[in-house]
């Protein structure tokens, strides 16, 4: 048997590519894309992530060139996941609700060759050019926008406008072939706000692999129509940008996660899929009359991110939607855990159901294994929902590593496991639940933020002597930052919560700030010195913001991103981007 090697015939290294491929034969009449009024097929969509692929070649874009795009859930950010490794290189979705700083950062760290920006944030990449313009490092990227396909704002910077690729790209282009599964197809960042971010990277056949077990465990069965209320920036949206085209599926792509394009999404076009973070259920759920639409059909929910609280769930279930809960992260390709339903819970009382859909569940069938250990030993905790230990995992849709960081990707690895981080129980049928974050990161209406990072920034203000934040309740987000500060006794009268809010918004995105701002005298602490956080975390529950308040914010957030009324980028903004794109 040693004697029967691999060939072309029963070997091809796998990647989530070839899913597009497989489409345009099979589905080739079948609507792939909705937006607004755009409508494309199957074989569309295919010819036109060919003629990008090959426009990127043509602008010398190469193997393991990084392509960046900073752009909300439209067609071209869908297109992209395909076209920019067809052409060899290595996609990098940028999170939007970052600021210029982190943005400046990410591209600085990449070392990103193309950018592209959606209208709607030209603004924003003129701000983190303009940064990068200023450090004098090394060549900026070529700028490319997208204008908006459904309603053209008339965007244009010379031959430099994606829809120009497609147009000047070849229909008929061989993508280039995968000759190694364990090439990089994507780089996505954990948090953009550090000197030192981390680029978790992806391999093709750790895409192709956590792709296929999340079409098989959410039982995604063929011509799904699926909702793009997950930002696809997040984990390549959880690697569904490929399973739809796995499955043959209809992807409505909505440019805005508000009640009224979701509900509408929904009863105009049968929605059958939809991922999201809880948060999306509070917007569902304290939606308008006039922004409701009677769901005839059910739509199943795969969620992730904090854990959604039980009563929330019962909610979901009774307006129409079947909700699956699952746990994952950046480095682990999204999804790992998959809290899959089990026949014998259909007779238990709708109570006792949410708790269980709350769990994080079970592995996905890319894992190899997950387990709860004591990390000083690295020895098992019991099965029995109580003892709680670090999540570990180890398979192949876990990342290949930290880009550029050698040091925290050995640290992130231990006797064959990834740390996650996370700690938690397993009960005695295997399932499991998290507890508590051993890195106190605060889960945000699905984003990440460090409690250890938001701290650095505190201490930087004169007057803050010591700081600790923990999550507290908010009604929109799910989570939000409580920071509890104690600042020098000459300047008790004088430092307000606004001051504290201001200071932070000098370093930090908005959605990192603290929502509440808590003085104390002193910080209690452990015999070793350490904030007692369970005790903040304790207080920081009986802790409120108003959700009049929380919408407010969010709407004045809305208003600043836009430029003008309508949302459309400047003049002075796209002369500025033309300029830089061609230095």
């Amino acid at each position: 048997m040693d004697q029967l090697d691999k060939c072309a015939a029963n070997y091809v290294a796998l990647s989530p590519v070839t899913f597009l491929n497989r489409a345009s034969m099979v589905y080739a009449n079948r609507t792939s894309v909705i937006y607004g009024g755009v409508r494309f097929n199957w074989l569309q969509t295919y010819q036109r992530c060919c003629r990008v692929a090959s426009s990127l070649q043509s602008l010398n874009i190469s193997k393991n060139d990084v392509v960046s795009v900073l752009a909300p859930n439209i067609p071209a950010m869908y297109e992209m996941h395909f076209a920019v490794p067809m052409a060899g290189a290595v996609l990098n979705a940028i999170n939007t609700r970052l600021d210029a700083k982190n943005i400046a950062t990410i591209l600085r760290h990449s070392e990103a060759k193309m950018f592209f920006v959606d209208y709607e944030y030209v603004p924003l990449a003129h701000d983190a050019l303009r940064l990068l313009l200023s450090e004098i490092v090394s060549s900026l990227p070529l700028v490319i926008v997208i204008d908006d396909i459904d309603s053209p704002t008339g965007v244009r910077l010379g031959e430099l406008e994606y829809e120009q690729l497609v147009c000047h790209g070849n229909p008929n282009y061989v993508p280039e072939a995968i000759q190694d599964e364990w090439d990089a197809i994507a780089l996505n960042y954990t948090s953009g706000t550090t000197s030192a971010p981390k680029g978790v990277v992806y391999s093709h056949r750790g895409a192709f692999l956590s792709t296929m077990s999340l079409i098989q465990g959410w039982e995604m069965g063929t011509e799904p129509v699926y909702l793009w209320s997950l930002p696809m920036f997040h984990c390549n949206g959880w690697t569904f940008t490929w399973g739809v085209a796995a499955r043959g599926g209809t992807n409505v792509c909505i440019r805005n996660t508000t009640a009224k394009q979701m509900y509408s999404a929904i009863a105009q076009h049968k929605v059958t899929h939809m991922c999201c973070a809880p948060i999306v259920f509070t917007i569902l759920l304290e939606a308008k009359p006039e922004e409701r639409y009677n769901i005839n059909n059910q739509v199943n929910i795969l969620t992730g991110g904090a854990p959604p609280p039980a009563p929330l769930l019962e909610k979901m279930e009774d307006l129409g939607f079947h909700v699956m809960h699952a746990y994952g992260l950046t480095e682990a390709t999204g999804p790992a855990l998959i809290c899959e339903w089990q026949a014998k819970w259909n007779s238990l009382p709708p109570e006792q159901k949410a708790k269980l859909k709350a769990r994080q569940g079970v592995s996905i069938l890319t894992l190899a294994d997950v387990d709860i250990k004591d990390l000083t030993t690295m020895k098992s905790v019991p099965h029995d929902g109580k003892t709680m230990g670090e999540i570990v995992l180890r398979g192949s849709s876990i990342m290949k590593g930290y880009f550029k960081d050698e040091v925290a990707t050995q640290n992130a690895f231990r006797q064959g496991w990834f740390l996650t981080g996370d700690v938690g129980v397993i009960y005695p049928d295997g399932y499991l639940e998290i507890k508590d974050r051993s890195k106190d990161v605060i889960i945000s209406g699905g984003e990440n933020i460090s409690s250890v990072e938001l701290e650095s920034v505190l201490y930087k203000h004169p007057s803050v002597i010591e700081a600790a934040v923990v999550a507290m309740p908010h009604p929109r987000w799910g989570e939000s930052p409580c920071a509890f500060v104690v600042v020098k006794s000459m300047e008790k009268n004088k430092v307000k919560e606004d001051d504290i809010m201001k200071h932070c918004l000098e370093y930090l995105p908005k959605f990192m700030v603290p929502k509440k701002v808590e003085f104390l005298d002193e910080l209690p602490k452990t015999s070793t010195g350490k904030p007692k956080k369970f005790e903040l975390r304790a207080t920081a529950k009986t802790l409120v913001i108003s959700e009049k308040q929380a919408v407010k914010k969010q709407t004045n957030k809305v208003q600043r991103n836009r430029p003008d009324p309508n949302g459309h980028a400047t003049n002075e903004d796209h002369t500025l981007l033309l300029a830089m794109s061609r230095l």
